[in-house]
């Protein structure tokens, strides 16, 4: 009796701490996961959820969860070289990111906005922080660290 006790405890317990997550292919091909719904214009999108009952070592980090969730990062690129020397240093740094494209009519407003009507690519938001348009190492480094992404 108390090993069925501990059995369906168990089962609750995994099922609690499941993770949800979203898997979807990019309009350039790129694949995507994430643990907020992709764009609305993505059709092909799976849902996962991910469980276990024992601590995770493999994934990121809680400061890169944390800094994540309160500072999202987009990266507006198109294939420019600079957008190229900017998504390979987020993608070094380790740092989850949406790249979207400002060429695309759904982004182009708010890319303005964002750019203060510039169309220079690359550009950089981090959460509510200021928006950085442009690539340079050291400006980029100094806002992702603003916002506690880990080094």
């Amino acid at each position: 009796m108390k090993s069925i006790l501990l059995c369906l405890l168990l089962v609750i317990s995994a099922s609690v701490h499941a993770a949800q997550y979203y898997e979807w292919t990019d309009e350039r091909g790129v694949r995507q996961y994430t643990q907020q719904p992709p764009p609305p214009n993505i059709k092909q999108v799976q849902q996962k959820r991910s469980g276990s009952n024992v601590i995770e070592t493999s994934g990121p980090g809680y400061a890169m969860q944390q800094a994540a969730k309160s500072f999202p990062v987009t990266l507006y690129a198109n294939a420019c070289e600079p957008c190229k020397q900017a998504r390979a240093h987020l993608q070094k740094r380790g740092i989850p990111f949406a790249e979207k494209n400002p060429e695309q009519q759904e982004e182009t407003d708010n890319f303005r906005k964002l750019s203060g009507g510039s169309m220079e690519v690359p550009l950089l938001t981090v959460g509510s922080l200021k928006a950085l348009t442009g690539y340079s190492r050291e400006p980029w480094d100094a806002v992702l660290d603003q916002a506690g992404y880990p080094k």
